[in-house]
């Protein structure tokens, strides 16, 4: 049977990876996702709204499309991307709607927290 409900709406969304453990230990530090492993190459996660997975069959690209997180306490998430081995990219900056930074995991995928 057919789920209508998610009808068009993005499902899944799959990260490569360099390396599963350290990038499984990058996430559950910063943001507390669970995750599922598939054997040693993929792994997926659910972050409790949204699932997706790591891979390390695909390159890590820069200029791909840009994977944004909410965050209530923006400086809290900036601070642990850095204790758990990200980089930030882009500083805290405002735009419509709030503020955001960007950062690069420890595969080198980039993505942005943003708050209010």
């Amino acid at each position: 049977m057919a789920n209508t409900q998610n009808d068009s709406r993005i499902d899944y969304i799959e990260f490569p990876a360099v390396n599963i453990a350290v990038t499984k230990d990058f996430y559950v530090r910063v943001f507390g996702w669970n995750f599922t492993d598939y054997g040693p190459d993929y792994t997926s996660f659910a972050d409790g709204r949204l699932a997706g997975g790591f891979t390390t069959d695909r390159k890590v690209a820069q200029s791909g499309p840009l994977v944004v997180v909410y965050a209530a306490d923006l400086e809290a998430v900036e601070a642990k991307v850095k204790a758990a081995g990200g980089s930030v990219v882009r500083e805290i900056f405002a735009f419509p709607g709030g503020r955001r930074f960007h950062f690069a995991d420890p595969s080198g995928n980039e993505l942005s927290v943003w708050s209010e």
